[in-house]
Formats: C-alpha cells, sequence, structure tokens
C-alpha cells in the first residue's frame, strides 16, 4: 500500500533521471605557453575539470572534444593518465571526438578514449617526436653582440640557440626523442590493439591522415559527431554537461586572467611561443 502511495505521488525524472554525458573541451596546443597571455593544455590546469567531468550524477560516459596539433609530450601524458585513472576508479566510458585535428599529443589525448570518432576531413596521426627551435648565430655576428655563457656541467648549454649547433648535442637530442618516441607507439598500441591495421613503418612515421583514411588504418572507430553518436548509443533523451574550466574569482569580476603580470621584457618569449603555436596548426594546414 504504502508503495502505491508513493508511485502515484511521485515526480516525474525524480526516480529515473536522464542519463548524463560529460563534455570535455580539449582546445589548443598542449603545453605551458609562452606566458601568462597564452595559456595551453596542461595537466595542472585540467585536472579539477577531468575530476568534475567523472563526478556527475547518473553519469553514462565522458566525451573528450580533442581540437588539438599536439604540443608537450609530458603533459599530453600527464592529461592521457589522469583520464584513465578516472575512467578506471569511476568504471565510466569515455568517448574521443576530434574535430579538425588530432594529431601528435592529440592524438595521445584521443587514446586516452574507449573509442575515436572522428570527421571525415579531420587530421589525425602524427605519431612521432619533433623538436624544432631557432638559431641566431649569424644574426649576433652581425650585431656586433659577444654571447656569454658561464656553466658547470659540459651539457648545461645543450642546443643554444645562440651557439652553433654541436653534434654532440644533436645525439644526445635523437637519444632523448628515441625515448619518447618508444613511450608514444607502446601507449598507442596497448590502447589500440588489434585495431590497428599497417606496418609500424606506416603508422608510426608521423605520417598524418583525414579520418577517413585513419579509420582504414584502425586509428579511429569510425565517423561521427558528439551528439549523434552519444544519442545512438545512449537515447534521444540524453543530458550533455559541459565542463568548463572554472575561473578565479579577480578573473571573473574583472575580467582579467589572474597570473603573473606580462611585462615589456617578456614580448620576445610571447613572440615566438605564437610563432612556434602557429606553425604546428599549419603544419595540419590549419
Amino acid at each position: 500500500m504504502i508503495k502505491t502511495y508513493l508511485e502515484k505521488w511521485r515526480v516525474p525524472g525524480v526516480r529515473n533521471p536522464k542519463p548524463v554525458v560529460a563534455v570535455l573541451r580539449l582546445q589548443g596546443v598542449i603545453g605551458t605557453m609562452g606566458g601568462p597571455a597564452r595559456r595551453g593544455l596542461n595537466a595542472a590546469s585540467l585536472v579539477r575539470s577531468i575530476e568534475r567531468a567523472f563526478s556527475l550524477s547518473n553519469l553514462k560516459a565522458v566525451a573528450l572534444q580533442i581540437n588539438s596539433p599536439g604540443g608537450s609530450p609530458a603533459q599530453s601524458s600527464l592529461i592521457f593518465k589522469r583520464i584513465r585513472a578516472m575512467a578506471l576508479e569511476k568504471d565510466v566510458p569515455v568517448f574521443a571526438f576530434a574535430e579538425d585535428v588530432a594529431a601528435s599529443g592529440g592524438y595521445m589525448l584521443a587514446c586516452a578514449a574507449d573509442e575515436i570518432y572522428a570527421d571525415e576531413s579531420s587530421v589525425i596521426g602524427s605519431i612521432g617526436v619533433i623538436s624544432a627551435g631557432f638559431g641566431f648565430v649569424d644574426l649576433m655576428e652581425k650585431a656586433g653582440v659577444e654571447r656569454r655563457v658561464h656553466t658547470a656541467g659540459k651539457s648545461k648549454s645543450m642546443l643554444d640557440p645562440f651557439q652553433k649547433e654541436k653534434p654532440q648535442d644533436v645525439k644526445r637530442l635523437k637519444s632523448l626523442q628515441g625515448d619518447i618516441y618508444e613511450m608514444f607507439t607502446d601507449l598507442v598500441k596497448s590502447r589500440r590493439g588489434e585495431k590497428l591495421q599497417g606496418s609500424d613503418d606506416k603508422l608510426f612515421s608521423g605520417e598524418f591522415w583525414t579520418g577517413k583514411r585513419a579509420l582504414k588504418y584502425g586509428l579511429i572507430d569510425g565517423i561521427g559527431e558528439l551528439t549523434s553518436v552519444m544519442q545512438e548509443r545512449y537515447g534521444d533523451k540524453i543530458v550533455f554537461r559541459p565542463i568548463a574550466e572554472r575561473k578565479s574569482w579577480l578573473t571573473e569580476r574583472l575580467g582579467v586572467q589572474a597570473g603573473p603580470r606580462v611585462d615589456v621584457n617578456s614580448w620576445a618569449g610571447e613572440l615566438f611561443a605564437a610563432i612556434e603555436e602557429r606553425a604546428l596548426w599549419t603544419r595540419y594546414g590549419l
């Protein structure tokens, strides 16, 4: 009798809440950029958002919206590990949806998902390691500027852009890249497993493909976008909950970014960071 009474006065939607999908957007270059005026994706700034995404009530899945050309291998790995740790702890499936590009470190983030989807024209792959910089030796000579460096440790000035490149420095860099490359390829193999179709020389050459070709190589699971794929999986009544990065009190009140002030002495770092960031996007035709 009590059960019948409760069912009679049951408020619709209370006992049977709609299924929820948390949407976590991962947009931009991965790493700490040139200064507070330029913010990249990094583990420290994302940890709270990731935890909130996996803590929603009636959560069915977490969807990653990825639009990133890559960046820092370490930050890519840290973000990947945090997402996987939360997925295992909460026993919640993760889906990745590539937009313009999920390449290099951006593809590593996608591998945190149990399934990866992309548009036909998305850029996918670039599984490899790259290091780029600038050399100003000739410019300094023409300007009559003398570089003075004093170190304790023969490798402390490795790859100094104001000095001529040394073969031993390049050799050490190649060794570091080899370790990172091995970690990256092992990660992709462990996550994609038998889905991968193609030789290592093809898949892990640093080459990248459209979503259509990436599907052929097993780098993604299907062509599709977030809303339609999630509705097909969990029904039309699914509720999407975007997880926005929480701003500081100062940012919300005054509309400024809290943190160290940008002064005129940092303009060079900001400039080169902007050039490097633009080069990463341009590499994929974006």
